[in-house]
């Protein structure tokens, strides 16, 4: 049954659709970046970065910076057109990614899903229908094609929903209706809903909603009688997001990505509408053309498949191999679809002591590092870390001998009250990056159990 599945064949008009929508909303996204000055916010304006681990190469490249964006947009356009597909998609995937990891504060859970389709629809037969490429090469052109490039879409799909409702199975999103017993009031001028935000069963109805939304939205989308239903509260649910809360662009992504899981018939008539609205021509009749793999190019693209989902799917259960709290410690808490699960503020303050004469002194983040920077900074522990190492530099630079970098941080989560983050008798000059367990984050002294 597994070599009949796949040897089977579908219509590539879903592959069409998403490739059309994900390239227009990339360029729509890069285009609101730029217009609202968030690159030289971002990229151009602070002294310091905060790179990945093992990916420090990866830098903004000063005013040129424009210029990767300018590419970013150009290759989304392109792959919306299906012109030079191939090229479009590498260019795409390489430089968002490359955007995505120039400054770890900017991380979002959109982005690195962008990321990840980019990726498959490089080897995905996206560009075979409904593109320029099709058009001007009658032999690129199918209309069929192996039903696994799909379901890899629809996949990628299932694994960020069920694993976002995975992550809201713990006692503070389920029974203590926290993050949004928080968020919710602040949002109580808005018209109809808005005075409803103020009473904490409103809170707990979000968060239980939101935990069996996300956890079987995916299989109601698979099934025919349900979908229809169930496309209807993707649409609610990411309206509400996107009105609620400052999460760009994604809520606009989620919804055009949930439209893979709708039938071939339904793909034909948004393209057949496009056609008409963009005053296309007809395409010519044709006879059935499928897309047919060799055997080796095949086996090679499953056997790809195969390993990009595995780790999607072991990725996100990495934070097991952390001994503490995962929401205070965020050690393996990137990459893993926790969505919006937390209210996580702090400050952190950093004494440079001379070594020689005993001298202190602190330094001011803000001449340093931009807003969001200083913020997201203040509650992740190898930023701390990464900023420490950089006012080390900075300060021997400037004479004082072997500095020692000491931070004294407090951090409260999602309502707690503030407590000590990091062991302020520690020199975090001293201590090196890794993937190992930080033992100078103090403990957390309580428990968010669940996942």
């Amino acid at each position: 049954m597994r070599a009949r599945y796949f040897q089977t064949y579908t219509p590539a008009a879903p592959l069409a659709v998403f490739r059309v929508a994900f390239g227009l909303l990339i360029l729509a996204s890069v285009v609101r970046f730029w217009a609202k000055g968030w690159i030289a916010e971002l990229y151009l304006q602070p002294r310091f970065f905060f790179p990945y681990y093992g990916l420090e190469f990866i830098k903004p490249l000063g005013p040129y910076t424009y210029g990767l964006f300018a590419v970013c947009g150009l290759c989304a356009l392109l792959l919306a057109l299906g012109w030079h597909y191939r090229l479009a998609a590498v260019g795409l995937f390489l430089s968002f990614t490359y955007i995505e990891l120039m400054d770890k504060s900017t991380y979002l859970n959109h982005y690195y899903f962008v990321s990840l389709a980019a990726l498959l629809l490089v080897f995905l037969p996206a560009g075979c229908y409904f593109s320029l490429d099709a058009a001007r090469h009658p032999g690129r052109w199918h209309n069929q094609v192996p039903r696994w490039t799909v379901d890899a879409l629809r996949l990628l799909l299932g694994i960020v929903y069920v694993y976002a409702g995975l992550a809201k199975l713990n006692s503070d999103w389920l029974l203590n209706a926290e993050p949004l017993r928080i968020w919710l009031p602040a949002k109580n001028d808005l018209p109809v809903l808005g005075p409803l935000f103020n009473y904490p069963a409103t809170a707990y109805a979000f968060s239980w909603f939101g935990a069996f939304y996300d956890l079987t939205v995916p299989f109601f989308l698979l099934n025919r009688r349900t979908r229809p239903l169930a496309y209807a509260a993707v649409v609610v649910f990411h309206v509400l997001t996107a009105i609620l809360f400052p999460i760009g662009m994604f809520p606009y992504v989620m919804m055009v990505a949930a439209l893979i899981f709708f039938p071939a018939e339904f793909h034909e008539r948004l393209l057949r509408g496009l056609r008409r609205l963009l005053r296309l021509p007809a395409p010519p009749a044709r006879p059935s053309a499928p897309l047919v793999y060799t055997p080796g190019a095949r086996r090679a693209l499953l056997y790809g498949l195969g390993v990009f989902f595995a780790v999607q799917l072991l990725l996100p259960f990495r934070y097991l191999l952390y001994p503490r709290e995962l929401f205070w410690t965020e050690e393996g808490y990137r990459f893993s679809w926790r969505v919006m699960l937390m209210e996580k503020l702090g400050q952190v303050q950093f004494k440079i002591v001379d070594s020689a004469t005993g001298r202190a002194r602190f330094a001011n983040n803000e001449e340093h590092l931009s807003v969001l920077q200083e913020k997201m900074m203040a509650t992740q522990p190898d930023m701390i870390l990464q900023f420490a190492h950089y006012l080390h530099d900075y300060y021997a630079q400037r004479g004082v001998t072997n500095p020692q970098v000491y931070a004294d941080a407090y951090v409260t989560l999602n309502g707690r009250l503030g407590k000590a983050y990091i062991d302020p008798t520690v020199d975090l000059a001293r201590q090196t990056e890794s993937f190992a367990p930080k033992p100078w984050i103090l403990p957390f002294d309580d428990e968010i159990s669940g996942l």
